[in-house]
């Protein structure tokens, strides 16, 4: 049996192995249109690769995907992020989960990774062919031709292929697929961070908020996490997660709405009042720079007390009804006006692509082309940012390799 892998990276080289582990006698070629292979896990999480999420259940595992999250659900019964862990760690790759759940290399090296992989391929007999840009896949009989980009180079075709191109800026870069009738929803970006340009609120830039509650105006979407002030507007977790839930929404937009920040986190603007109340029962005396609620970092306090025109030399006890009334709205419904995006590091993420509707997820094979099977961010599925991409794309591999 003879499989072409289309594309070198993570879901690629994942199947491949995944292929030969299942059918030792089959002929395995991976297929690179670039010179480069595993680009992208070569620059996750700042080279150290972070390759997948330490968190606990399926259910929390799949609650990370805006798009593919239900379908995964299933799948990770099959292949899940504990499967993941194990995977490497038995291929001499140890790893260390962090506080917040992502998961690296004890190396902290990308590079680890990505030896793992070559190594297995070359260990296994996996063939890689850099430079070979797939333009076109024909349905020969019950084998598929795979036309290549390079004119020059002889069409030449195979029992089974795993499509593991990745995610498309473009719905034309998906065209060579629409053609054998697969449905694709039209691809948008997905984890951005959001530009608030000419605020004051920006001279705070490097404050992190460990806690915040970040909301879409006029929208039920809403996220928290630790939130990153920025020298052109807000970034960090809770942004990034806000931004991949609502990506489509955004993009509809054209990336200009109001944000709803809470700073504390707490929701009941009772349960605020009480702890201001707190302050001013055992602090009247104290001015409202002198104590700061919620532990919030300094200067953001300070420009919130700026913001609402409270002065600094004004006492707790004499903050009035008014006042007060003022903080706690300052505190749980900070409105700023987010007027464009900028994409996050050199992480592209895309919401869309070969929708799951062509795709028989129990062994991610075509429902519309018979012995082709897809792999990773080619398919309209994504996550938020900590690990849950390449969780993704182990998965989505580790079935596609199945070759069912």
């Amino acid at each position: 049996m003879e499989v072409a892998i289309i594309g070198g990276g993570a879901a690629g080289f994942f199947s491949a192995i995944q292929v030969k582990k299942n059918y030792t006698d089959a002929k395995v070629i991976i297929f690179e249109k670039s010179q480069k292979i595993l680009s992208k896990v070569e620059i996750s999480g700042g080279g150290r690769c972070n390759f997948t999420n330490g968190c606990t259940s399926i259910k929390e595992l799949s609650e990370a995907y805006p798009r593919g999250g239900k379908a995964l659900k299933k799948a990770f019964r099959v292949f899940n992020n504990k499967d993941v862990m194990e995977w490497f760690e038995s291929r001499r790759v140890p790893y260390v989960i962090q506080d917040d759940n992502c998961v690296f290399p004890r190396s902290q090296s990308s590079r680890t990774i990505i030896d793992c992989f070559i190594n297995q391929t070359k260990t296994m007999g996996i063939d890689l062919e850099k430079g070979a840009g797939i333009n076109a896949i024909k349905q020969n009989g019950n084998r598929l031709e795979l036309i290549f980009t390079d004119e020059k180079t002889p069409s030449r075709t195979f029992d089974k292929v795993i499509v593991t191109t990745g995610g498309s800026p473009k719905k034309e870069g998906l065209d060579w697929l629409k053609k054998l009738n697969h449905k694709i929803e039209s691809p948008v970006p997905s984890l951005f961070t959001f530009n608030i340009p000419n605020d004051p609120i920006t001279k705070l830039q490097g404050i992190v908020v460990e806690k915040a509650l970040v909301s879409l105006q006029g929208t039920k979407l809403k996220s928290e996490g630790p939130l990153l002030i920025t020298h052109w507007g807000m970034s960090g977790p809770a942004i990034l997660k806000l931004s991949a839930f609502g990506a489509r929404l955004l993009q509809e937009k054209g990336y200009q709405c109001n944000i709803q920040v809470n700073w504390v986190n707490v929701s009941n603007n009772e349960m605020v009042m009480e702890e201001l109340n707190k302050i001013i029962y055992e602090h009247s005396g104290k001015f409202l720079t002198s104590v700061r609620p919620y532990f919030l970092p300094e200067r953001l306090w300070f420009y919130l007390l700026e913001k609402g025109d409270l002065s600094a030399k004004k006492k707790w006890g004499d903050l009035g009804k008014k006042g007060l009334n003022k903080l706690i709205s300052l505190l749980t419904n900070d409105i700023y006006m987010v007027k464009g995006k900028t994409s996050f590091k050199e992480e592209f993420v895309t919401c869309g692509g070969v929708s799951l509707e062509s795709i028989d997820f129990n062994t991610m094979q075509s429902k519309v082309c018979k012995n082709l099977y897809f792999a990773g961010e080619v398919l309209d599925i994504d996550g938020i940012t900590g690990g849950y991409n390449f969780q993704a794309a182990w998965t989505t591999g580790f079935i596609a390799g199945k070759l069912n």
